[in-house]
């Protein structure tokens, strides 16, 4: 028991103020938050083969061409498709095999219309105008069509018109 002529006062019984136990402890709290948060970004570290679209199965963006390559001829909008929308530019990724299983491709450019996501836009392309062979990450395509809500709840040009450069 600590006596200090008053009655006891359990403070400063020990030598240590309450402040300064208060702060002892806000710092224990933050050290072992801070070994929790390190493991967890330790478990959850990605290896170069996971990312967003694996190597093995998206082939690697080629070495960006000179300007002087030719870009596609622009797909145009045809008369009486209310609500298209003309885009270009370099697909980051293709979907070649659709889930739904009905035979569409979808293409994700890079461009400035960012019709889906900024600096993206997403392009559907059915049966009928797929392009053959299928193009690939780093070719160029231009999509002209209206918009439409893809599975995911994105916007997405539903192409009626499509050209390819490569």
């Amino acid at each position: 028991m600590c006596w200090s002529g008053r009655g006891e006062n359990s403070a400063t019984c020990d030598g240590v103020s309450g402040a300064a136990r208060s702060l002892l402890i806000a710092v224990a709290i933050l050290a072992v938050l801070g070994a929790l948060i390190s493991v967890a970004l330790l478990a959850f570290a990605r290896s170069e083969d996971q990312g967003l679209v694996p190597d093995r199965i998206q082939r690697a963006v080629p070495d960006p061409r000179p300007s002087s390559a030719p870009a596609p001829p622009p797909a145009r909008c045809p008369a009486g498709v209310a609500g298209c929308h003309e885009v270009s530019g370099r697909i980051v990724y293709v979907e070649a095999v659709d889930p739904d299983g009905d035979g569409d491709a979808h293409f994700v450019l890079a461009d400035t219309d960012s019709l889906t996501g900024p600096g993206i836009t997403v392009v559907d392309v059915r049966p009928d105008l797929r392009p053959n062979p299928l193009p690939g990450a780093g070719d160029e395509l231009s999509a002209a069509g209206p918009l439409a809500t893809g599975s995911y709840g994105q916007s997405q040009v539903e192409a009626v018109a499509v050209q390819v450069g490569r």
